[in-house]
């Protein structure tokens, strides 16, 4: 028996209207805090593309971005430090995110992005939902696959006893990408928790002929029916009426519509919903033009929106603690990328590569993984950040940390291996301490000699043993070569690197070794 149909089978008692598991002997209850299957992801998707150097803002790189993006940066007194993590700072307006960092319940990943970035919208919003390679088509979601991991059978056979409500729940727009799994969608939308979702009208008074378009008639009616099913519950569930906090930002307030979708879900699983995952968006980040007030940095479009998004996040979170639901929680952000390092002429920046993601909740490690980004000095328009983490070795570890899937589950689930990063505190799946996080501040594991060089160079790396990924990067974000991606012992190797058919310019070395990672800028000269 795995560890999954282990804690299913386990003894359950009711307490306040949710199933709470458990053992019987105290020497089991170390290895158990919470079952996996009443935990709860809350994805927040923020549509356009975000400025993560105005977003995440890297103090000790701040000379050279006055020179890079004198248009749009903050002035740096006014940044909003971060205790604890040395030179980084939030943008101004997000006092609501430095608030739950400084309680502990905020994480940030630095440099989240994926070989080959694509820069339409529609393209690279469907890479980040399906978990797709960038020359790659999928036909299904991160999520969609996981949950049909963990409900293989659906749609069939549900609603049921042991499942008796949504799968996941899409606030505020149409089930996407993310959440579907072959041509199913695996969850569903709702705009307000009024909404009945009476949808079977008349369809059902003709029998469906014995015939394939029969046949795919009774599938779109055993969906219409469970949809029906599922509104009574989710009434049901809002009904109860549970939301407490003040803090929701409200009327014309920035972030009103992302505050009301998260007042839902807090609402929801209060209300005692089994869902597993709800998915809900802000839009607007696609700041070409404008993106700050010519004769303040620290107003505009984009200040708005971080303040959106923060207020609601601190709301949420606050709302959950007075509900007592913060350990059962955990929230996320993404965008489908981020902004170019050089700011434009609008007073905007345009599409770039790697973004910032955040994490929230009491079960995410209150850190910075991954370092502030190196602005090269000769950075041109066409420069991108430097790639730390792929977003599927987040994606990883939201599986592994948070859902508490086996390795090769995870594999199954992301149609490749991906390593993990220490993002979320595991005691729940593991029964071990927090995983001790390598930030990688002042250890040398990726060195190249020489650099710059005109040919080729030689890179050193450190290995603390398994698998060693080391991949060379372009300056906009295009990988050039994967040069090592194997299980290395542990100790301290080199690998020659020939770039002699490429361009003068910045290029990036990159090293992942389980949850350690180190980017190191290389300069091709004449």
């Amino acid at each position: 028996m795995n560890r999954r149909n282990f804690l299913r089978s386990s003894s359950a008692a009711t307490l306040g209207g949710l199933t709470v598991r458990g053992f019987s002997s105290p020497l089991l209850q170390p290895l158990w805090n919470r079952a996996a299957e009443d935990r709860v992801l809350v994805v927040i998707q923020l549509y356009g593309g975000n400025d993560g150097l105005n977003t995440v803002i890297p103090l000790d790189q701040y000379g050279v971005l006055g020179v890079k993006r004198p248009n749009v940066l903050i002035p740096e007194s006014l940044v909003l430090p971060l205790d604890l993590v040395g030179a980084t700072g939030l943008h101004p307006a997000m006092d609501g995110m430095r608030e739950l960092w400084e309680q502990g319940k905020l994480g940030i990943v630095q440099g989240v992005s994926y070989p080959q970035p694509n820069y339409s919208h529609f393209r690279a919003t469907d890479i980040y939902e399906t978990g797709a390679n960038a020359d790659q088509l999928l036909s299904s979601g991160w999520t969609g696959r996981y949950l049909n991991f963990e409900y293989p059978n659906y749609p069939a056979g549900y609603p049921n006893t042991d499942m008796p409500d949504p799968l996941a729940i899409r606030i505020g727009g149409a089930v996407g990408p993310g959440l579907q799994y072959m041509g199913v969608s695996m969850g569903v939308a709702i705009n307000n928790t009024d909404d009945p979702l009476n949808l079977t009208g008349n369809i059902y008074l003709d029998p469906a002929q014995p015939d394939c378009s029969g046949g795919k008639l009774d599938f779109v009616r055993q969906v219409q029916r469970q949809t029906d099913l599922y509104g009574d519950v989710i009434e049901a569930a809002a009904a109860v009426g549970c939301n407490q906090s003040p803090l929701y930002p409200t009327g014309n307030q920035p972030g009103a519509r992302l505050a009301n979708a998260l007042k839902i879900v807090a609402q929801l699983i209060c209300g005692g919903l089994k869902t597993k995952i709800y998915w809900v968006s802000e839009q607007g980040f696609d700041t070409h033009a404008q993106q700050v007030d010519s004769a303040d940095h620290t107003i505009g479009t984009h200040a708005n929106l971080l303040q959106g998004v923060s207020d609601s996040i601190r709301a949420f979170q606050d709302d959950l603690a007075i509900l007592g639901l913060e350990e059962r929680v955990m929230g996320m952000t993404f965008s489908e990328f981020g902004r170019r390092i050089v700011d434009n002429a609008s007073g905007g920046t345009d599409h770039g590569s790697a973004q910032p993601m955040f994490f929230f909740g009491t079960q995410v490690i209150n850190t910075i993984v991954g370092d502030n980004p190196v602005i090269p000095s000769n950075a041109t328009y066409q420069t991108n950040l430097a790639m730390q983490y792929d977003f599927r070795s987040v994606y990883a570890s939201v599986l592994k940390d948070w859902f508490c899937l086996e390795e090769t589950d995870i594999d199954t689930v992301l149609l490749d291996t991906y390593q993990p990063i220490s993002i979320i505190n595991p005691d729940g799946c593991t029964g071990t301490g927090v995983h001790d996080i390598n930030q990688q501040a002042g250890t040398h594991l990726l060195g190249a000699y020489p650099n710059p060089f005109t040919e080729r160079t030689t890179l050193e790396y450190t290995s603390g043993g398994g698998r060693v990924l080391i991949q060379v990067f372009n300056e906009e974000g295009q990988l050039l070569q994967t040069v090592l991606n194997q299980p290395v012992p542990a100790g301290t190797y080199k690998v020659d690197v020939d770039l002699g058919d490429q361009a003068p310019g910045v290029y990036y070395a990159r090293l992942q070794n389980e949850a350690a990672q180190q980017v190191r800028n290389l300069l091709k000269v004449r």
